[in-house]
């Protein structure tokens, strides 16, 4: 599914949100109490834990995810994504260049 090129009427916050050394960045935004966030993932391999339930979509590059329970992992494209269960965890790779993506949490 395509996914949005631009956002309008939200609040967005200034401070990224800065995990692993600022290998994985975002932005936060809110639109009617809707979270989201709007971020880059550089190389390398991250585990993200979850409080609420999550959806990553990938806008732009590739990544490969193993959801908590799985054993294998599958990669995800541009205009493809992934749901993640409240309370879990997932782990995310990137191999080569930059991965983007837009989370929303449910």
């Amino acid at each position: 599914m395509p996914h949005p090129t631009q956002f309008e009427n939200v609040t967005a916050v200034a401070k990224a949100n800065v995990y692993f050394d600022g290998k994985v960045v975002s932005h936060t935004i809110t639109k009617n109490g809707v979270k989201q966030t709007l971020g880059l993932i550089y190389p390398g391999s991250f585990k993200f834990n979850t409080g609420v339930a999550e959806r990553m979509d990938i806008t732009d590059g590739s990544c490969k995810v193993k959801l908590a329970g799985e054993s294998a992992w599958t990669t995800y494209g541009a205009d493809q994504g992934f749901d993640v269960p409240a309370n879990s965890y997932f782990e995310i790779a990137v191999e080569s260049g930059i991965a983007q993506y837009i989370c929303s949490f449910k």
